[in-house]
């Protein structure tokens, strides 16, 4: 049986090219694409896909928050990070969400195809050239909240926190979560007082630094 891959990028104008590539491909097929966060987290429940391919920064939400949500309920599911940035924070933060691979976008398609082979088998892949990214954060001391947000913010603080670094006044952030603006300030004062932070703009910096926004 082919594998079923829901392809996740904003980038419309290259949706014909990839399924054009993996109609070469009779082990694998395209089940769907997704253009932004929100779509691939609903496609994924919807079609239980057995590889997600997910670029990192999405529109409505962005892919390592993505990453998180479907991973929390399709636990059997592999993901695979494919994007343009290599940089230490957005890998690490993929990783953390629960990807099983990571895959810069500037690799030839065979790799791609490599990247789905390997977590099909049950392993981890990452591109060659950012291998060192995780060799170096394995050698290299954790400070005391470093890799805090999925073991130290519940699913609805992490979400009220991206709402809030990305500008959204309490009662916009109400709105879209169907709560009062009081309890949006509740959750943001825990939130706050959980991390140490006491400024708005170490807020944003640290939503950033830990993928929670892209902006």
């Amino acid at each position: 049986m082919a594998t079923g891959i829901l392809y996740v990028d904003d980038h419309e104008i290259f949706h014909d090219c990839i399924k054009n590539m993996f109609d070469t491909r009779p082990d694998m097929n395209i089940v769907a694409i997704a253009n932004n966060g929100q779509s691939a987290v609903r496609l994924s429940k919807e079609l239980r896909p057995d590889v997600v391919v997910m670029d990192i920064r999405l529109p409505s939400l962005n892919g390592i928050e993505a990453t998180r949500m479907i991973r929390d309920a399709h636990p059997k599911v592999r993901i695979i990070g494919l994007s343009g940035y290599s940089d230490r924070d957005t890998v690490l933060a993929m990783m953390r969400a629960g990807a099983n691979g990571y895959v810069v976008k500037k690799a030839a398609f065979r790799e791609l195809i490599l990247a789905i082979e390997v977590v099909m088998s049950g392993k981890m892949y990452l591109s060659p050239s950012i291998t060192s990214v995780l060799i170096d954060e394995v050698f290299s001391p954790l400070s005391p909240h470093e890799g805090a947000p999925e073991k130290y913010l519940t699913m609805r603080e992490r979400e009220v926190l991206r709402l809030v670094a990305e500008g959204l006044s309490s009662k916009q952030v109400a709105d879209k979560l169907c709560v009062s603006p009081k309890t949006v300030e509740t959750h943001r004062s825990r939130i706050m007082k959980k991390l140490a932070i006491d400024s708005f703009a170490d807020l944003v910096k640290y939503a950033i630094r830990e993928g929670i926004t892209t902006l």
